[in-house]
């Protein structure tokens, strides 16, 4: 039995002109701690596949099994990161994720239990020092830091992270991709992330999964990486087989899924006269 299953997945939106199909018949299955990464360009269904699985949205056709149940509403097992965090302003780091805590654990652990849950999932991600600060108290990086504790104290058994380092800046991202590597290494957590960051996609996954342009999206290809963990990112940076994985994801998205910018009115203009002028 396969951990968890996308079986021939359709989504269809209603819209004022009609249906818009979003995504074709997806086909995916996921092992158990696996870091699987969704890469394509915008409008391809990434976020709508990732909604899928966390039980938000409700396929029109197909759908999720994870460990032989099906999905079909969010649930405490799958954990989603979005790229904002979402913290709730008045509350200090510990409280943000005392709130998942209590929502997943207040029937089966003691207070005391569920304070030392809170103070380890806070210093898995670095953050003890500041489990007292609200989040206008402290960096972008340390807001997503506490969501991704906030995400792993409830124990799920996969992890959905929606560009969770698309806002950082490059530095800030490169200190989270390191953590989350650490994190998953130590924990063996399933994952599920996407991203539009080809080095951070082959950096992190043990599987890319390239989708091609919407509408009626769906997988173009999967890529398997098989470089050694834990990995290093100045040791890759030179390394042939991550260039080579590098490649091929470029390849897909700028000459196989190459996205076609419309041309504006103004440019369609300009164009003309400097093809009269030649």
């Amino acid at each position: 039995m396969n951990f968890l299953e996308l079986t021939k997945v359709d989504m269809e939106f209603p819209t004022p002109k009609g249906t818009f199909k979003a995504l074709d018949c997806v086909d995916l299955n996921i092992a158990e701690g696996e870091f699987v990464s969704l890469i394509g360009h915008s409008g391809c269904g990434k976020s709508t596949v990732l909604n899928i699985v966390a039980g938000l949205y409700e396929a029109t056709k197909g759908g999720v099994i994870l460990e032989g149940k099906e999905v079909n509403e969010p649930g405490p097992e799958r954990a989603v990161v979005f790229q904002n965090h979402s913290l709730l302003p008045w509350l200090t780091a510990y409280q943000n994720v005392e709130l998942a805590v209590n929502t997943v654990f207040s029937k089966t652990k003691s207070k005391a239990e569920i304070k030392d849950w809170i103070e380890h999932n806070l210093e898995l991600v670095h953050m003890s020092h500041a489990m007292h600060k609200r989040p206008d108290e402290i960096s972008g990086g340390m807001k997503q830091r506490v969501g991704i504790a906030r995400a792993l104290a409830m124990q799920p058994k996969v992890l959905l992270m929606d560009e969770p380092f698309g806002a950082l800046d490059a530095l800030t991202r490169a200190h989270l991709q390191d953590s989350v590597m650490e994190i998953q290494n130590k924990l063996g957590n399933t994952i599920i992330m996407i991203t539009h960051d080809v080095d951070e996609a082959v950096l992190l996954s043990d599987r890319i999964v390239m989708m091609t342009n919407g509408p009626a999206a769906t997988i173009g290809e999967i890529l398997k990486v098989e470089l050694e963990r834990p990995r290093d990112r100045l040791a890759l940076a030179d390394n042939p087989e991550y260039n080579h994985y590098r490649s091929e994801v470029l390849r897909f998205l700028y000459e196989k899924q190459r996205k076609v910018e419309p041309i504006s009115s103004a440019k369609k203009e300009s164009g003309d006269k400097e093809s009269k002028v030649a």
